[in-house]
């Protein structure tokens, strides 16, 4: 895993309610900056890790993840009092997605997406619940005429309730129906055995163990925060092992699109 250190404030992304920005760091790499001191507050970080970091295991496109660290001292050359606030609020470490310059938002008609591979992100959206992959909010990007996925803070919204994940962990993801995939998903069960093959404990573990202790700081639900990430290994392992409801949902939903 990456940490870098942000070292100039670029320009905020005025789009959702968390206010990214794009930074350069100390790599001289530009990142889109996701604030823990944002609305969503440190569970939109970690849903963003997890989904990443599992959707590029799984072989899919996924822009490079770092931590970054923020200095509360950037706010001073920031002249917007929201912005400022907002840097104040998230010193310490944050997270940044590899900036892709001249990216385009995806657009279906322009760009039919090959069934293989439409299938197996409706597949790992569908493991994640992601609810933000929708054709008026696709969260994909087009650049160097490759399709990249983004933007998975809202995915694993199970975390938002978790005196019932281990009921979340078993249910379909009804929301599939709405991916903008979905008409170009005609293989779903077809690639639900080489998706799931490399979910292995071991993975899991890995990308659950690197979430910063500071993410998971403060969760009332958890007497620590060595409870608090085996809550998440316990869901993602319980998800993998039955995920036999969200692939038949996903399934069922592309036939009905047909």
């Amino acid at each position: 895993m990456t940490t870098v250190h942000a070292t100039r404030y670029v320009t905020p992304l005025r789009e959702g309610g968390s206010l990214p920005a794009v930074v350069e760091a100390d790599d001289d790499g530009l990142y889109v900056l996701k604030f823990r001191g944002a609305g969503q507050g440190p569970k939109a970080l970690v849903a963003e890790w997890l989904a990443g970091e599992l959707a590029r295991a799984l072989g899919l496109p996924v822009p490079e993840i770092a931590f970054v660290e923020l200095d509360s001292e950037f706010a001073r050359t920031e002249p917007d009092p929201e912005i400022q606030d907002l840097i104040r609020a998230s010193e310490g470490l944050n997270l940044g997605i590899d900036y892709l310059p001249g990216a385009l938002n995806y657009d279906p008609a322009a760009m039919p997406v090959e069934p293989g591979l439409a299938s197996r992100i409706v597949w790992f959206d569908a493991f994640a619940s992601n609810v933000d992959r929708t054709a008026r909010n696709p969260n994909l990007m087009v650049w160097h005429r490759k399709l990249w996925l983004i933007d998975h803070g809202a995915a694993l919204y199970f975390h938002h309730d978790w005196e019932h994940a281990g009921e979340a962990c078993e249910r379909p993801f009804a929301l599939i129906r709405d991916h903008v995939l979905l008409p170009f998903a005609s293989r779903i069960a077809e690639v639900d055995a080489a998706m799931a093959a490399p979910l292995t404990d071991a993975l899991i573990e890995g990308v659950v163990s690197a979430i910063p202790d500071s993410w998971l700081q403060g969760e009332p639900a958890f007497a620590d925060v060595a409870m608090h990430r085996r809550a998440y290994i316990d869901y993602l392992r319980c998800r993998r092992d039955r995920r036999a409801a969200f692939v038949q949902e996903a399934v069922r939903a592309h036939a009905a699109h047909v």
